[in-house]
């Protein structure tokens, strides 16, 4: 999946008008190479250790069936 040009704009313009000291991304893609952001950007990389229940997985299939999407 991806974003559309008009979407990359409206997340650069919305991200530029935050007021914020710094931009944290800890998306799975760098968006400061799709975007241009005027401010301090940090990427953050993390790891999900699931203990118990509900399941990440768990809980999107009942978004996706409440919503029938899938």
């Amino acid at each position: 999946m991806g974003y559309s040009d008009r979407q990359l704009k409206d997340l650069e313009t919305t991200i530029n008008r935050a007021d914020c000291d710094t931009v944290v991304i800890g998306t799975p893609i760098d968006l400061n190479r799709l975007i241009h952001i005027q401010k301090p950007v940090v990427r953050v990389h993390y790891d999900l250790q699931e203990i118990g229940t509900p399941t990440l997985n768990e809980v999107l299939d009942d978004f996706v069936k409440r919503c029938k999407l899938g």
